[in-house]
């Protein structure tokens, strides 16, 4: 194989609001925080740990809108995209780099209103739900030598 690949797939929490950044020629930019979890148990005191990464996600034009519309902290979205870092200079001159998820698709999955609304009702029978989501791609043959290829 001659090509290269830079993908990246997440699933997680906005941390915070769409910050947008709008352009002279019309363009504009969309910027926020989403946060993923690692959840295992310790070996050593038998207790749940989380870990909690922190993703720096940037979106383009009209899917900043989109996103800057209908999305706010807490909310849950899958994000598809490429990674990209920047080298930039802080206030004393030293050279940093940042690490950000330039984002070519995504899915919002549900809102912090229905997480809450769905933790308050506890009393109330669950709602049947699918084993696989709408979007989640569908597997080619049923046996482990049936290549489509």
């Amino acid at each position: 194989m001659s090509g290269t690949l830079n993908k990246v797939m997440l699933i997680g929490h906005l941390g915070d609001e769409v910050k947008m950044h709008y352009f002279e020629g019309g363009g504009c930019i969309g910027r926020f925080p989403l946060a993923t979890n690692e959840t295992y148990t310790s070996k050593q005191t038998n207790e749940r740990v989380t870990n909690t990464e922190w993703h720096n996600i940037v979106v383009r034009n009209k899917a900043a809108e989109i996103c800057e519309k209908y999305l706010s902290k807490g909310d849950k979205v899958y994000i598809e995209g490429r990674l990209k870092t920047r080298k930039w200079q802080d206030d004393s001159g030293t050279e940093r780099y940042s690490t950000e998820i330039y984002c070519t698709d995504f899915t919002f999955l549900s809102t912090k209103k229905e997480s809450e609304g769905n933790a308050s009702n506890v009393t109330t029978p669950p709602k049947p739900a699918e084993t696989k989501e709408p979007d989640a791609p569908q597997p080619i043959g049923d046996e482990e030598n049936d290549l489509p290829f």
